[in-house]
């Protein structure tokens, strides 16, 4: 057991409440992508039936495996057609941005929820404390990693959602140089993830600001509710 706590990303006791966030987290992500896309009118995603929120439909086991293990992983990405979009720079920002936004709304979600139940005291009349520390756990990941995976798609590097946003953006000699290089991009990124002293400082500061930003909404709430005393 050990051994395998030193493998995997969380502690065991911890991992099926990590497993449950990616779950939503990379389902509602995908989706997202693709609704937006076939609201712009490029059904490529739906008639492919990948506008669902069925997780089996969007995960790639490879990925999954190595997000438990390297902290990193990916699920299917959603196939868009720009071409089938009226204005495919606008609308491909939107698209590709619509992703991050559902895991920030997905972690303004969680962090509003686990408010509510703090300050209503519904977690502390549950006499059971395995299932109090459960629940704990649960929204801390939650909201952590949604924030986390809407800061980590930002980075403008491929295959990420922040490098289609730029490419969008840039101007087409830019675009056209970027599509040259952007092979070598990759390496660059995967070096960011994998290289510790890289990681470090990129992915960890995404990490920490992640929790930053959960934080900031759970006090958001209780200051709406009025809610005080246990944060």
């Amino acid at each position: 057991m050990d051994s395998l706590n030193d493998i995997l990303v969380y502690p065991l006791q911890q991992l099926p409440f990590f497993l449950i966030t990616i779950v939503i987290a990379f389902t509602v992500h995908e989706f997202a992508h693709a609704y937006f896309a076939n609201k712009f009118g490029d059904p490529t995603a739906r008639l492919l039936g990948r506008m669902t929120l069925n997780p089996a439909v969007h995960f790639d086991l490879f990925g999954i495996i190595l997000l438990l293990i390297a902290g990193f992983g990916w699920a299917r990405p959603v196939p868009v057609n720009r071409d089938n979009f009226s204005r495919p720079r606008l609308m491909g920002i939107v698209v590709s941005a619509a992703g991050p936004l559902s895991n920030f709304l997905l972690g303004i979600i969680g962090a509003l929820i686990y408010t509510v139940l703090m300050g209503t005291g519904t977690i502390d009349s549950i006499t059971n404390e395995q299932l109090q520390l459960a629940i704990v756990w649960f929204f801390g990941i939650f909201i952590k990693t949604n924030f986390f995976l809407f800061l980590f798609n930002l980075i403008p590097l491929p295959p990420l959602d922040g490098y289609r946003i730029l490419e969008d953006v840039a101007p087409r000699p830019v675009r056209a140089r970027m599509q040259q290089i952007e092979q070598w991009a990759v390496f660059i990124f995967l070096l960011v993830i994998f290289i510790p002293v890289l990681s470090a400082n990129t992915i960890v500061p995404l990490y920490n600001w992640a929790i930053q930003i959960g934080n900031h909404f759970i006090r958001l709430f209780l200051n709406l509710f009025g809610f005080s005393g246990f944060y």
